[in-house]
């Protein structure tokens, strides 16, 4: 369970990101509230994670979620580059992601 509370948690960080985006400097009360109520699930689901997972496992796995899922986001969304150096950048999170979990207890 505590992977799925990871995965949930990692989601509403691309939620948070993309929402804080949409906010323009929190100027956008609809988004703004989307960005704190995303913030707080993701790191309550992310402690939930941590009952059973290593630190720096969840973390890792939590902060790489967010990363690329706010890059791919960004560009489908917001129209932002994909120039194969940013897509290769991307990759490596990816695999270093897949890795960790490969690495991790169950």
């Amino acid at each position: 369970m505590a992977w799925v509370y990871l995965g949930i948690a990692g989601l509403l960080e691309v939620v948070w990101a993309f929402a804080m985006k949409k906010s323009h400097g929190f100027t956008e009360p609809l988004f703004t509230t989307i960005t704190v109520v995303a913030m707080a699930a993701s790191v309550v689901l992310l402690s939930f994670s941590m009952r059973s997972l290593p630190l720096g496992t969840a973390y890792t796995v939590w902060t790489g979620i967010g990363a690329v899922g706010a890059f791919i986001l960004g560009i489908i969304a917001l129209g932002e580059a994909a120039n194969p150096l940013r897509l290769f950048a991307a990759g490596l999170i990816v695999a270093g992601l897949i890795l960790m979990k490969l690495a991790s207890p169950s």
